[in-house]
């Protein structure tokens, strides 16, 4: 049972650290939703994301004025849709309407993203799903809050290199179809390897077909928080700097843990997880950059930064499981470029690269996040350094993603501007010798040898 003393102990953390609640997400099971008719479909998923999530803008703003928890985002996750909407939908514009439907029920309850356009294809790809992901550039170009994701990869099944090579094509097709704001479209499409199903963070939000009809899930993220605590331990030993991140890392998730129960309770929808993810933001302060820099590297990208990721992604999930007995979702430390602005002064001063970024991934919670390349990268290319980030997540048994931004018209010492959470990023210069005959290849990487467990 949660007291309010625990609350209260955090007040400094919220008041001048930037801890908060990053986001409430709703899941909802649109399974019940199916119908062969496109239209009955798109009727009934509307009404079903409205019924269910009238109350979840309020009830949020409530717990946030009771107790002084910031909660930055109410968020819903939804049923893959390549699988509700497979009978209805014969061609990428059927799939269109359906993204338009979900933006049109995003806005009426008052949410700023509702992520689960998604397809899992990490095996096989039926015409339904293809169907869905070629729909992706358009759904993105024509909505405000849709999120999409595909998973090509999984280490129970290999890597799906079809649909990698297809991926690539459509973060392009993406980027030209938004290429007005900075191909912002981009930054809502997320290509997975073992993706999760109850993650509450955006863009790679789904619920998971195991999920109940609907579910609370509640990401929480103190980067900042983290930092402080470490700033009182500096030249001291590593037990004692393990030791200060697993109780700062409980004292999170404890704040996340309140918030989940309370939003379940007032709702009537049971809750599903926490997820502790050090998720930065552009403010000052809120990096996990820094928290690498303050551990002891001159610049996060210098010799050491993989060693200090893997530390501190390891002590935040030991002191959050602590917390709640249902951790989930990525939890861990997030690494994108352009919502953290350690992250950013560090390519700029030439700390951090492409390759780095990718050798980080293999510690840390996700993958290649939010990262701007030159737009006049090759689709090939995009789908190459997608295989790789879904190499890294298959063999070592986690979740990796890639969320690539390739900036049509901009090239490497330019910036894109994206704005809010989702920040800017200078463009990264890209290896350009080419990997064609590769992502070429049909068929699929077998799962490795170790994915054999019955």
């Amino acid at each position: 049972m949660i007291n309010m003393y625990e609350v209260s102990e955090t007040n400094e953390m919220i008041e001048h650290e930037n801890l908060d609640v990053r986001t409430i997400t709703l899941g909802i099971s649109l399974l019940d939703c199916m119908d062969s008719d496109l239209e009955a479909l798109n009727r009934k998923i509307y009404d079903k994301i409205t019924t269910v999530a009238r109350d979840l803008v309020s009830t949020g703003k409530d717990i946030e004025k009771e107790f002084g928890i910031p909660i930055v985002n109410k968020r819903i996750s939804i049923t893959p849709i390549s699988l509700i909407g497979s009978a209805a939908c014969k061609s990428p514009e059927d799939y269109v309407t359906i993204a338009r439907t979900l933006d049109r029920a995003a806005e009426a309850v008052g949410v700023n993203f509702i992520g689960g356009y998604s397809a899992l294809v990490s095996k096989g790809m039926t015409k339904s799903e293809e169907y869905l992901i070629r729909s992706i550039p358009l759904a993105l170009a024509e909505t405000e809050r849709i999120c999409s994701s595909v998973n090509v990869g999984s280490t129970r099944t290999g890597i799906n290199m079809d649909a990698v090579r297809l991926c690539g094509e459509i973060v392009k097709a993406t980027a030209e179809a938004t290429k007005e704001r900075d191909s912002l479209g981009c930054a809502k499409l997320v290509i997975f390897c073992n993706a999760p199903d109850d993650n509450p963070f955006m863009a790679g939000a789904f619920l998971g077909v195991t999920e109940a009809d609907a579910v609370i899930n509640v990401g929480v993220s103190g980067p900042g928080v983290v930092k402080k605590a470490l700033e009182k331990v500096r030249g001291k030993g590593f037990e004692e700097l393990c030791e200060t991140i697993k109780k700062t890392a409980f004292k999170v998730t404890r704040v996340g843990q309140l918030v989940a129960g309370e939003a379940s309770r007032r709702m009537g929808i049971p809750f599903g997880i926490v997820d502790l993810s050090l998720a930065p933001t552009p403010a000052i302060g809120d990096s996990v950059a820094e928290i690498l820099e303050e551990i002891g590297l001159e610049r996060v990208g210098a010799p050491g930064t993989t060693a200090a990721l893997a530390m501190l992604n390891d002590q935040v999930k030991k002191g959050g499981v602590m917390a709640s007995s249902y951790v989930g979702g990525l939890s861990g430390a997030f690494i994108p470029v352009s919502e953290d602005q350690g992250m950013i002064d560090a390519v700029n001063v030439g700390a951090l690269t492409l390759e780095k970024l990718e050798a980080m991934t293999c510690v840390c919670s996700v993958g290649l996040d939010m990262i701007a390349i030159p737009g006049k990268t090759k689709a090939s290319t995009i789908s190459g350094i997608i295989a790789d980030e879904m190499a890294i997540g298959m063999v070592n048994q986690k979740t990796t993603a890639v969320r690539l931004i390739p900036v049509i018209g901009k090239d490497v010492g330019e910036t894109a501007e994206f704005g809010g959470l989702l920040g800017y990023a200078p463009i990264i210069p890209v290896n350009e010798f080419g990997c064609d005959v590769f992502i070429n290849r049909k068929g699929r990487i077998p799962a490795p040898i170790h994915s054999f467990k019955n």
